[in-house]
């Protein structure tokens, strides 16, 4: 299993990946995402940076196949022990990584020079 960051999903489903993200998401096509996702999807459309909103009827059908990670508890006591300091959004993504043991693909910088966030 992949958890993906807001934007790795949101190319995915437009199908702007790089050779290296397609290769990754094909090669484990179980993906998931921290609930924050949800919540980043929502205020980017709201914003107007991206064209498509949670009510997207075929977004909406996409993200329903992917696994969503709550914010526990755990999550939260994770954010201490990262390597990187990032918007609370990513830092909750990178934790919810953490916590579950399980590669994150990112496009961020400071998450991928992390050294305890497991990297696809």
């Amino acid at each position: 299993m992949l958890n993906l960051d807001t934007h790795i999903l949101i190319k995915a489903f437009e199908g702007d990946l790089t050779p290296h993200e397609r290769s990754v998401l094909t090669a484990d096509p179980e993906w998931s995402i921290s609930a924050i996702v949800l919540w980043e999807i929502a205020k980017l459309y709201e914003l107007g940076r991206i064209r498509y909103g949670l009510d997207h009827e075929i977004l909406a059908a996409a993200i329903d196949q992917v696994h969503v990670w709550p914010i526990t508890r755990q999550v939260c006591v994770n954010l201490r022990v990262l390597d990187f300091q990032s918007d609370p959004a990513d830092e909750i993504i990178a934790a919810t990584s953490l916590t579950h043991n399980i590669p994150l693909l990112t496009r961020d910088s400071r998450i991928r020079k992390s050294k305890l966030v497991n990297q696809a």
